[in-house]
């Protein structure tokens, strides 16, 4: 356990971050990842204390917390959204693309039988097994 914990230390690098004038001493695997974060916390509790009358930094942080929550929230729904969309739109693109592999087929057999002799044709007069389609890929 106390190799996992040095490893940990090793891998990590120290990092001070500024939020609401408050500076914090962090560890980081990426620093600049941290900052970016630190920045974006600062800057949603200027925004809250702009725009309200109290200057309870804790009450302030709870403020911006509820609002990057709900940031997050809408963002995670969106995803959700977007992915029941690509899933539908595959679901479309492959039962398109499978009938538009019937429809060749059926226009290549066509073709296929006007130029084959009978004796390349089964009794039915079908053009040999397989899909044309996936022949010519």
């Amino acid at each position: 356990m106390a190799e996992s914990n040095l490893e940990v230390r090793r891998s990590t690098t120290s990092v001070s971050v500024d939020i609401y004038d408050q500076t914090y001493h962090l560890r980081a695997h990426d620093p600049e990842y941290i900052q970016k974060l630190a920045e974006t916390v600062d800057n949603k509790m200027r925004a809250v204390s702009a725009n309200g009358s109290t200057v309870d930094s804790l009450r302030v942080a709870v403020l911006a917390a509820l609002n990057i929550a709900d940031e997050l929230m809408r963002l995670q729904e969106h995803c959700r959204l977007l992915r029941g969309t690509v899933s539908e739109t595959n679901t479309i693109l492959y039962t398109r693309a499978r009938s538009l592999s019937g429809l060749l087929d059926s226009v290549l057999a066509e073709e296929l039988l006007a130029g084959i002799p009978a004796s390349a044709s089964d009794a039915a007069g079908n053009p040999p097994v397989g899909s044309l389609a996936n022949q010519l890929r």
